[in-house]
């Protein structure tokens, strides 16, 4: 792979450009890059698929070991390697503790008509999602699960945010995700005969234990400040709600999501063969 002249300047324009990946989705959108740091969350990707434009190593914070492990990881394929200095390195590094590797990665840009659909989907639906954090524990529960797609409506955060890719763990790469508007989801997911069931709290939700999510289905989740728009909650099939026993009325949106997505779970390894 080809080698470079050690980075030590933080004004290298290089490492200029990471700071800008990382702290504006308009650069990585104009660029389609975007970063992924550690070479934990980095194998999750390429076992994925994802092809690595460039490497930022820091030999200080990486160890020979894991630079080892970095060269097999992306051998055979065309990657600019660029060693930094550590001073360099903690500037760029967007996390405590950082283990020295940072890679420059294309996402996949994926569109609905692209996902492959099983007989029966299970997809998890976000509106109007703000928090990377959120979008990437969302997406680890997705990974887990086995779902067939994350579909994220009038996203405001981008779905390949660096912490959002931190936060899933490199679970952004394994899981098929969308961004898409309210209106064309609700029109696919009509076209393709998926119920969409919209989480969130009024007299006419049931309890999601009461229902049957294992055919084609959608759970639609909206953000934790707003919940959902009336627009889309009330275009849904039905809307189903986690009961509260305590003082509280609502989860954290992450953990509803995983609640929700493994019912599903549970009622699709429980189905009765067909006689």
């Amino acid at each position: 792979m080809p080698l470079f002249d050690p980075i030590t300047s933080p004004q290298n324009p290089r490492i200029k450009n990471l700071l800008k990946l990382q702290q504006k989705s308009s650069e990585r959108r104009a660029q389609g890059l975007t970063i992924i740091e550690g070479l934990r969350e980095l194998t999750i990707a390429r076992g994925a698929g994802i092809e690595v434009a460039a490497l930022f190593v820091c030999s200080e914070l990486a160890g020979a070991g894991r630079q080892q492990q970095l060269r097999e990881l992306v051998a055979n394929s065309v990657t600019d390697w660029f060693e930094v200095s550590k001073a360099v390195f903690e500037k760029v590094a967007y996390r405590e503790g950082s283990d020295g590797v940072l890679a420059l990665v294309k996402p996949p840009l994926l569109t609905l008509e692209q996902l492959p659909l099983p007989a029966a989907p299970l997809l998890l639906v976000l509106e109007a999602v703000e928090k990377p954090g959120n979008l990437g524990a969302i997406l680890r529960t997705a990974d887990a699960a086995q779902a067939t797609a994350v579909v994220v409506c009038d996203p405001r955060t981008d779905l390949f945010n660096p912490n959002a890719i931190r936060s899933s763990i490199g679970c952004s790469f394994t899981v098929p995700t969308v961004a898409t508007t309210r209106a064309e989801l609700l029109a696919w997911c009509r076209k393709h005969g998926i119920r969409t069931y919209a989480a969130a709290l009024t007299e006419q939700a049931v309890a999601y234990t009461t229902c049957n999510f294992r055919g084609p289905t959608a759970l639609v989740m909206g953000t934790e400040a707003d919940g959902l728009t009336p627009e889309l909650r009330q275009a849904c099939d039905h809307t189903i709600i986690i009961p509260m026993r305590g003082a509280i009325d609502s989860l954290n949106v992450s953990t509803a999501t995983a609640i929700l997505t493994f019912e599903a779970v549970r009622q699709r390894e429980n189905q009765v063969p067909a006689s």
